[in-house]
C-alpha cells in the first residue's frame, strides 16, 4: 500500500537491531521478521539506520529501502557553495533581459481578463511605473599626502590604490606565519609573506619584512596545539622586550572545513591576536590587486584607516560633522533551517572616531533563537558586590567612543538591518528604548537626540532605466543604474520618511537597491540630507576600493554577526549564518548573551573577546 509520511529523524540504531511492541504484554518482533513476514520482503542494508515516521508515542520505523522521497518538495536547509554558484548562473540576468521577463510575464497572466481581478475593480498596467530619480555626485576620498595621488573622485562607483598610501597607515613590527596547507611549500610561503608585506608597506603601512619567527608548517586538524605553541614561541622572545606580537598570517587548503573558524575562534577569544587568513590557491597566483586587496584588511585590523571623506576632514558633512556624533549599525541573524540547536547572533557596531567616521567597533551576543529584538542593548543586573550594575552593547560602544575621542556623542545615528515591515514598530519601540535608558545610565540628563533608520536588501523592488543606452543613468558595463541613484517619490510610503537607493555599481545580473526607512528622527535630517550622508559612507567600507549596497555600519554588523557563529561551541554552532564582532565589560551570566531560556533550552555566553582584539575592526 502506497502512503505518504513525514520523516521527523532517523533512529540511533541500525536496523537489525530495532524491535517493536507488538501487543500490551511486553512481546517485541525485530524490523527484519516484520517485513519478511508481512510482505515476505527480505531487508538488505541491514546496518542502515530506518527513518522515523512516527512519534515518541508511538514510533513508527521504515526502513530506507522501502521508501521514495516524494518529488517537488522544496529544500529549506542550507544550499552548499556549489548549489549556490548554480542558482546564481541561473538567476542573474542582465537588467534588460530582466526587465523583459517581468514585461512577458505580466503579459502572459493576462490580469486584465481574470474574472476576479475585475470583480474587485483592480487592473493592473503592462507597462512598468515609471518614477522620477536623480543621481547623486560621488563623494572626493583622502589618501595620505606621501601619495603620488592624495585624494580621489571615484567613477562609477570604484577607484584603486595605485599612487595613492593609505590616510593613516597601520604598525606592523612583529608577526608571524602559520602554513596549514600541505601542497604550499616552505618557500612558497616565505616568498608570498615577502610579498604581502612588501605590498602593505608599498600602501603606506610601516611593515617589517620578515617574521619574527620562521614559518610553521602544520595539519589542519593540530590548528589549537600549533597556534598556542607559536604564540607561546613568539612572545618568549617579545616579553622581555614588553613588546606584543601584531599580527598572525594563515594560510589555508582551499576547502578547509572547521579550520578557519576555529582559527578564528582561538586567536579572538583566547589569545589576543588579529589574523590574516589567504587561501592556497592566492599564494600559487598571486596578483597585486588581490595583495592590496588584503593589506586594505590588515590596515584596519591593526587600527589604522584606509581613506577617509574628504568632506569629514573638513567638517563640512551637515549634521555630523557640528558636533561629535557617533554612528551605529546592528544586525540579527538567525540560524538556517534545521539548526536547531543554534542561537540567534545579534551584533551592533559603532564608529569610534569623529569627525572621520571610518572606524568601528563591534560587540556580539548570543541571544534566543529566531528573536529579531536586540536584548543586549541594555541591561541591569545586580552583583553581590556592587549592587545594580549597568551595562549592555549601546552603554559599552558609547563609553568606547567616549575614551577614543575624549567627547561624548551629541547625536545618535543608528541603522538597523534585517528587519521586516511588520517588526517596524516593535523593534522601535523596544530599542530605541534600550538606547535611551543606556545614554540615561551613563548621566542622568544625557539624552542625545537619535535618529532610527531601518535597512533592507530583501524586497523585490528593482529599478531600471528609461533607456538602457542612455549613459547620464546608466552603468554601460553591467547595464545597470548608476551608483547614487535614488528615489523618494511614487513608490515609497505616501507619508513616512524614506527611500530606495543604489549606491553600488552592479558587477552582474540586475542591481537591487537598498530600502532605508527612517522610523526615528530627532535630529531632523532632510531627505536630501540623510540621503547623501547615507550614500557617501558607502564609499567608506574598508575591505574594497568600491561603494557598497549598504551602509558600512549595517554591513559590519553583518559581518560580526557571522563570525561569532565561529566562537560557540562545537556542539552548538552548525556553522552557518552570516555575522562578526566584539565583546566588552566583565558582564555577568546573562549580560551578553548568558544563560537566557529559549524553551527549556539556556543560550550560552558567547566566549568574551580579548581587549585589544575589541578595539580594532578584526571581523574584516
Amino acid at each position: 500500500m502506497r502512503r505518504k509520511y513525514r520523516i521527523f529523524g532517523l533512529t540511533s540504531q541500525a536496523t537489525r537491531e530495532l524491535t517493536f511492541p507488538i501487543d500490551d504484554h511486553g512481546t517485541v518482533k525485530t524490523v527484519l521478521k516484520y517485513f519478511q513476514e508481512t510482505y515476505g520482503f527480505n531487508i538488505q542494508h541491514t546496518t542502515l539506520p530506518c527513518l522515523q515516521v512516527g512519534n515518541q508515542q508511538r514510533p513508527n520505523f521504515l526502513p530506507m529501502e522501502v521508501c521514495k522521497i516524494v518529488e517537488g518538495q522544496r529544500y529549506s536547509k542550507r544550499l552548499n557553495e556549489k548549489q549556490i554558484t548554480a542558482l546564481l548562473k541561473v538567476t542573474c540576468q542582465h537588467p534588460q533581459q530582466r526587465e523583459l521577463d517581468i514585461l512577458q510575464t505580466v503579459n502572459h497572466n493576462s490580469y486584465h481578463e481574470d474574472p476576479y481581478a475585475r470583480e474587485f475593480g483592480i487592473r493592473i498596467d503592462e507597462r512598468l511605473a515609471s518614477v522620477e530619480a536623480r543621481v547623486l555626485p560621488p563623494p572626493r576620498l583622502k589618501y595620505h599626502d606621501s601619495g603620488r595621488e592624495k585624494d580621489v573622485l571615484p567613477r562609477i562607483g570604484q577607484w584603486n590604490m595605485r599612487h595613492k598610501k593609505m590616510v593613516n597607515g597601520g604598525r606592523v613590527k612583529e608577526w608571524i606565519c602559520i602554513n596549514f596547507a600541505r601542497n604550499v611549500q616552505d618557500s612558497a610561503a616565505r616568498s608570498f609573506c615577502r610579498q604581502l608585506a612588501d605590498m602593505c608597506e608599498i600602501s603606506g603601512m610601516d611593515f617589517s619584512k620578515d617574521p619574527l619567527l620562521p614559518p610553521l608548517c602544520t595539519r589542519a586538524e593540530h590548528v589549537e596545539r600549533a597556534l598556542r605553541a607559536h604564540y607561546r614561541d613568539a612572545m618568549n622572545l617579545l616579553k622581555p622586550l614588553g613588546r606584543e606580537l601584531d599580527l598572525l598570517i594563515a594560510i589555508l587548503p582551499d576547502n578547509n572545513g572547521p579550520l578557519y573558524g576555529n582559527l578564528k575562534r582561538i586567536c579572538e577569544t583566547d589569545l589576543g591576536l588579529v589574523s590574516q587568513c589567504c587561501l592556497t590557491k592566492h599564494v600559487f597566483k598571486t596578483t597585486q590587486q588581490y595583495l592590496a586587496n588584503v593589506a586594505l584588511k590588515i590596515n584596519v585590523k591593526v587600527g589604522g584607516r584606509n581613506t577617509v571623506l574628504v568632506d569629514a576632514l573638513s567638517r563640512r558633512i551637515p549634521l555630523v560633522s557640528d558636533r561629535p556624533t557617533i554612528i551605529f549599525g546592528a544586525d540579527v541573524t538567525h540560524p538556517h533551517p534545521g539548526e536547531d540547536s543554534s542561537p540567534s547572533i545579534a551584533a551592533v557596531v559603532a564608529s569610534q572616531d569623529w569627525p572621520e567616521v571610518t572606524k568601528y567597533a563591534g560587540l556580539v551576543s548570543a541571544q534566543t533563537r529566531r528573536q529579531e529584538l536586540i536584548q543586549d542593548l541594555f541591561k541591569v543586573w545586580q552583583d553581590p558586590q556592587r549592587g545594580t550594575v549597568n551595562g549592555g552593547m549601546v552603554r559599552e560602544l558609547l563609553l568606547s567612543f567616549h575614551r577614543s575621542t575624549g567627547q561624548k556623542p551629541q547625536r545618535i545615528i543608528f541603522y538597523r538591518d534585517g528587519v521586516s515591515e511588520g517588526q517596524f514598530y516593535q523593534v522601535l519601540l523596544y530599542e530605541l528604548d534600550a538606547i535611551r535608558k543606556a545614554c540615561a545610565s551613563l548621566e542622568s540628563n544625557y539624552q542625545p537626540p537619535v535618529t532610527f533608520v531601518v535597512v533592507q536588501k530583501r524586497h523585490h523592488t528593482r529599478l531600471f532605466a528609461n533607456n538602457h543606452n542612455d549613459q547620464r543613468s546608466v552603468d554601460t558595463k553591467s547595464g545597470n543604474i548608476l551608483p547614487g541613484t535614488v528615489v523618494d517619490s511614487k513608490i515609497c510610503h505616501p507619508t513616512e520618511f524614506d527611500f530606495y537607493l543604489c549606491s553600488h555599481a552592479g558587477i552582474q545580473g540586475t542591481s537591487r537597491p537598498a530600502h532605508y526607512h527612517v522610523l526615528w528622527d530627532e535630529n531632523n535630517f532632510t531627505a536630501d540630507g540623510l540621503q547623501t550622508l547615507t550614500n557617501n559612507l558607502c564609499y567608506t567600507y574598508a575591505r574594497c576600493t568600491r561603494s557598497v549596497s549598504i551602509v558600512p555600519p549595517a554591513y559590519y554588523a553583518h559581518l560580526a554577526a557571522f563570525r561569532a557563529r565561529f566562537y560557540m561551541e562545537p556542539d552548538t554552532s552548525d556553522g552557518g549564518s552570516v555575522a562578526s564582532g566584539a565583546t566588552t565589560s566583565r558582564a555577568p551570566p546573562g549580560a551578553r548573551g548568558g544563560s537566557r531560556a529559549a524553551g527549556n533550552v539556556a543560550v550560552k555566553p558567547l566566549p568574551e573577546l580579548k581587549e585589544n582584539v575589541k578595539r580594532v575592526m578584526f571581523y574584516c
